[in-house]
């Protein structure tokens, strides 16, 4: 199984993803780490990504994505996927979706907290911009602790 976990940067996807394959052995992967050096630098000047920056990324996760899903382990890939055109060229067989939504607010302060990451606070106005909900997969408020958050999702998919 798949599962992507995706949302506005700050969300708290590395570690909602980390957690559930550390609970269910399964693996994780960052979707910020596929990004083509471009895309960092100019995240990293404080620039916002276009579709046409996003394309060769998505597409090159697209392709790993059906890799890591040959195997016999589960799979958790924490990515932004914040418009519906970027999540149906990610989208396999045998894959959830996992949607954590915050506040502006909330997740402003968070990205303020946040060190050592290129994602400048000053973007996350532009995600929240372009942010497309799916109107599928699960859908968890992030005002909750990360272990509450993960006991909900292990629910939904029917570990618990």
């Amino acid at each position: 199984m798949v599962v992507i976990i995706m949302g506005v940067s700050g969300s708290g996807k590395t570690t909602i993803g980390s957690l559930l394959a550390n609970e269910l052995n399964g693996l994780f992967f960052d979707a910020d780490n596929f990004h083509p050096k471009n895309n960092i630098i100019k995240m990293s000047k404080g620039f916002p990504l276009t579709d046409n920056d996003r394309l060769p990324w998505l597409k090159n996760l697209s392709k790993k994505i059906k890799i890591w899903g040959k195997g016999k382990k589960n799979v958790f890939v924490a990515c932004s996927a914040l418009k519906e055109s970027y999540r149906k060229i990610l989208m396999k067989e045998r894959m959830n979706w996992i949607f954590l939504k915050g506040s502006f607010p909330l997740i402003s302060k968070r990205l303020k907290n946040r060190n050592n990451h290129f994602m400048k606070k000053n973007l996350l106005k532009s995600q929240f911009e372009i942010l497309e909900p799916p109107s599928y997969g699960i859908h968890l408020n992030i005002n909750q602790t990360p272990s509450s958050i993960v006991k909900k999702i292990l629910l939904e998919l029917s570990y618990e």
